[in-house]
């Protein structure tokens, strides 16, 4: 009797474990097998993505322009205003370093110096020379007088003494007259000389006031009333104390105007063929939550980019702001949902439902207390759901994720 009562016992234990394990077991895979229904009616298919504001149309705050035919070729942001400063037309904004200008113009100054000197020394060299000219063209002109007197008074004398006068005076009228053309070429010479030096001076004093007036655009001022809002590198980073501005792209800063905004956002490479103007945007601001805007896409790039710190490509897309909001700034960032599709009365699933093997898709059902492994046809996607074009019901009860029990699901195969 004593051993067919702990015999009673020990199946009374089994028992209870077997059905605790059966409890915890079903728990389990009711806990880890959610079913799901389709959903039926408007499906939209959208690509979110991050932008940045920024205004339509604005005005360039600029640098020196042609600095590069001075040979330089990047400045130096030595001193800022404040980003999203008020200013008024022709109002400080920013001073760049001088200090290569500053060189050049010390260089133009000696070289007017010594233009200066050199005009003067031609100058004085000229007159110096056509001095001695004209006292050469006197003398030789006494001299011939002289002559001109020996040969009348020679008339009384032998013959040879006669040709002996004639000769002196010819060779004195010669001299005299070699004298004179020479003095003429002298003073072309001179003029020549003393013009090419005025033109040099002029030259080095153009070369001087060029550089002054290009010294002074290193002094940034505001062409126009407005908010500045600092410009940008060629890798989308702000120009700030310290950035190089490029003499083929001297912008500083911008002053944007506000009344029409647009969000400057990059498309990735697997969702650009979604993308196409017009589509409808819904926004919203980081900074406002509960602000909601809307707008439309109003262009596409057909090439991609590499951006800083990304790996893939990406497709810059441009869309208007449709609302004037006096809060709205340059450089908020914005979350920007764009509609590429919207489709009526159709069933979707989420993403997570849908599996593939063999290059067939397939969702897991329930059929009864079996498992169905149901080929399906998918249609459009979303960033979440899928539209099912045929395999499944409204009705159909469906696996959430892989089932428990898949590896034993039956196979239906579409006809």
């Amino acid at each position: 009797m004593l051993n067919k009562k702990f015999l009673l016992i020990g199946i009374g234990f089994v028992l209870v474990i077997a059905t605790t394990w059966w409890y915890l077991r079903s728990r389990e895979t009711v806990q880890s097998d959610v079913i799901i229904h389709a959903k039926k009616g408007k499906f939209e298919v959208s690509v979110t993505v991050t932008g940045e504001l920024q205004a339509t149309n604005s005005i360039d705050i600029k640098g020196p322009e042609g600095a590069e035919a001075e040979g330089i070729w990047q400045m130096k942001i030595a001193k800022l205003i404040p980003e999203g400063t008020v200013v008024k037309q022709g109002e400080w904004v920013a001073d760049l370093d001088k200090s290569d200008i500053a060189g050049k113009l010390k260089d133009a100054e000696l070289a007017i110096q010594k233009a200066e000197a050199l005009y003067t020394q031609t100058s004085l060299d000229s007159a110096l020379t056509l001095s001695n000219a004209r006292d050469e063209i006197t003398n030789l002109k006494s001299t011939q007088e002289e002559r001109k007197l020996d040969l009348e008074q020679s008339k009384f004398e032998p013959p040879a003494s006669v040709r002996r006068a004639e000769i002196s005076y010819q060779s004195s009228e010669r001299q005299l007259k070699q004298a004179t053309e020479n003095y003429q070429t002298k003073l072309k010479q001179s003029v020549a000389k003393m013009q090419q030096a005025n033109a040099d001076l002029s030259k080095e004093r153009r070369r001087y006031d060029q550089l002054a007036a290009l010294m002074a655009q290193f002094t940034v001022k505001a062409p126009s009333n407005g908010m500045v809002i600092y410009g940008r590198s060629w890798d989308g980073r702000k120009k700030v104390v310290g950035s190089q501005v490029s003499s083929w792209n001297p912008t500083v800063a911008t002053l944007p105007d506000l009344t029409k905004m647009e969000s400057l956002t990059y498309v990735n490479e697997v969702d650009i063929q979604k993308i196409k103007k017009e589509q409808w945007v819904a926004i919203s601001l980081d900074a406002q939550p509960n602000k909601k805007l809307s707008g439309k896409v109003i262009s596409v790039a057909n090439i991609g980019e590499q951006r800083p710190n990304s790996d893939s490509k990406v497709f810059e897309v441009r869309i208007e702001v449709f609302e004037k909001d006096t809060t709205l700034r340059p450089a908020m960032t914005t979350s920007n949902r764009i509609v590429a599709a919207t489709v009526d009365n159709v069933l979707s699933v989420p993403l997570e439902c849908i599996h593939t093997e063999n290059g067939k898709t397939y969702i897991y059902c329930k059929d009864g207390s079996k498992v169905v492994k149901q080929e399906v046809k998918v249609g459009l996607l979303s960033e979440n759901d899928a539209i099912i074009e045929k395999g499944i019901s409204e009705s159909s009860e469906i696996f959430l994720s892989l089932p428990t029990d898949y590896a034993n699901a039956s196979v239906n195969f579409l006809k």
